[in-house]
């Protein structure tokens, strides 16, 4: 464990100067080819229904794999596991070339979707042991800012090549998680030799480490539902395009700042004003769909205020419940929960909104966020801030 007074940036850290550039590289591949290979599917022949198939194919693969990540660090290590995951999301991303056919784009994601499950659940689990524990909050801040960035930059940028003919440029880019082998070794120095334990360590783990993952599922159900469905109900102007950014803008610096807050004062109240201001955003929106503008994008802001700190809050609060042992397992549980609360958002609502509205939707969500109240509040108990 890295000793750091308590005025050191935590930025001097090799550890975490290591995390931040490998987490940097990982996500630019994954945000490169999120919403681009879809369009790029599309121009090669494939129906715009079904193009999302390799999106989902992704992220299913993600899911599942990344509960067998904390088996395969007790067996072979944090190291190794780490170096082969940014191997199998980088090293396939150029094979995207050879075939814009649908079936050989899900191929070549399921592939690296197993890369992008071991980076996640390590990213967030090395988050967490490379800082001291009084400033784990701040260091899971650093490791969500370096997630952000990509987010911000790369999902457009991707797009922006594959409608303008250059998809050979957005598949040799996403190999950029090769370049983060060499920062391995440095990044793992620190960590402890076996943070890790299975059976019925490993389950306990899970069941301690449930209760904030679960808060964690409704909060990216409803983010899920903002991304996808906002610009649908809103395809013309400007409005849903400068929502969403600012949406991912208080979501990225909640996330980096809400952990340094959370080593002051604890996340017990934090998490759930992390949940209540996500639901007032939420219900924002709802009322600016039918009201105008203004309000759509004051809670877009205020809603990705509360989701930012929401995801900061319930990794810890996870980490805190399952003991220093447990820790890659609560982040496999915590990520698989991102992902499948991403996924659910993404289909789920829109089955809604046909039969309701969007606007009736995103209110009944945001009750929804209000309801897992009482659970953000218990998701706390047992944590050690």
């Amino acid at each position: 464990m890295v000793e750091s007074g308590a005025r050191t940036s935590l930025w001097r850290l090799p550890a975490l100067q290591a995390l931040v550039g490998a987490t940097t590289l990982g996500f630019a591949s994954y945000c490169l080819t999120l919403a681009s290979l879809p369009a790029y599917a599309v121009a090669g022949g494939t129906g715009v229904t079904t193009a999302g198939a390799v999106t989902t194919v992704f992220l299913l693969v993600t899911i599942a794999v990344q509960m067998t990540v904390p088996a395969l660090t007790a067996r072979f290590g944090i190291g190794p596991v780490l170096a082969a995951g940014l191997v199998a999301l980088g090293a396939p991303s150029p094979l995207y070339v050879l075939d814009d056919g649908l079936g050989w784009l899900c191929a070549v994601s399921a592939v690296r979707g197993a890369g992008f499950a071991v980076l996640t659940v390590l990213g967030s689990t090395l988050a967490a042991l490379v800082a001291p524990p009084e400033r784990r909050g701040e260091s899971i801040g650093l490791y969500g800012l370096a997630i952000a960035v990509p987010n911000l930059v790369a999902v457009p940028a991707g797009v922006a090549l594959v409608l303008a003919g250059h998809s050979a440029w957005v598949a040799w880019l996403a190999a950029s998680p090769l370049l983060a082998l060499p920062l391995v070794p440095r990044l793992v120095r620190t960590v402890p030799a076996a943070p890790t334990r299975g059976g019925e360590s490993s389950r306990q783990a899970a069941l301690a480490a449930l209760a904030p993952s679960s808060v964690l599922f409704v909060v990216t159900l409803a983010g899920g539902a903002v991304v996808t469905f906002l610009p649908i109900e809103r395809p013309d102007g400007a409005l849903a395009t400068t929502a969403l950014l600012l949406f991912g803008i208080t979501g990225a610096l909640t996330r980096w700042r809400a952990g340094v807050l959370a080593d002051r004062l604890g996340h017990r109240l934090l998490l759930p004003v992390a949940v209540l201001v996500g639901a007032v955003g939420l219900l924002l929106v709802a009322a600016g769909l039918t009201a105008g503008a203004v309000p759509v994008l004051l809670g877009a802001a205020v809603f990705g205020a509360g989701f930012g700190a929401a995801q900061n809050l319930t990794l810890l609060a996870a980490f805190g419940r399952a003991g220093s042992h447990g820790t890659t397992t609560a982040s496999a549980l915590w990520n698989a929960s991102f992902d499948a609360g991403t996924a659910v958002g993404a289909l789920v609502p829109g089955l809604v909104a046909a039969g309701v509205g969007l606007p009736w939707t995103y209110a009944i969500l945001a009750a929804a966020l209000a309801v897992v109240l009482p659970l953000a509040r218990a998701a706390t108990r047992g944590a050690v801030s």
